[in-house]
């Protein structure tokens, strides 16, 4: 059975900057899914379509840099620890 090579993009989330303020985006996608003035509104729209999905949310720094990340979904049941 071939496994599946596709990318795991599609599934996440991102906050990333934008020269209108912050950009929420879906991963690989060239335009954003919506722009607002601030960071904490742009992170507010991406948490509800990131728990709609089930994907990961990615959330940047100014410079670009990750400074957190947030699953929303494909989270294991059995963590030991």
């Amino acid at each position: 059975m071939a496994k599946n090579t596709s990318s795991s993009k599609g599934n996440t989330r991102h906050v990333v900057p934008h020269p209108d303020g912050w950009a929420n985006k879906k991963g690989g996608a060239e335009r954003a899914s919506s722009v607002h003035s601030t960071k904490r509104e742009a992170e507010a729209a991406a948490r509800e379509q990131s728990k709609r999905e089930g994907s990961e949310l990615v959330v940047h720094g100014k410079d670009g840099q990750i400074q957190r990340k947030d699953s929303h979904g494909n989270d294991p049941k059995d963590i030991k620890g």
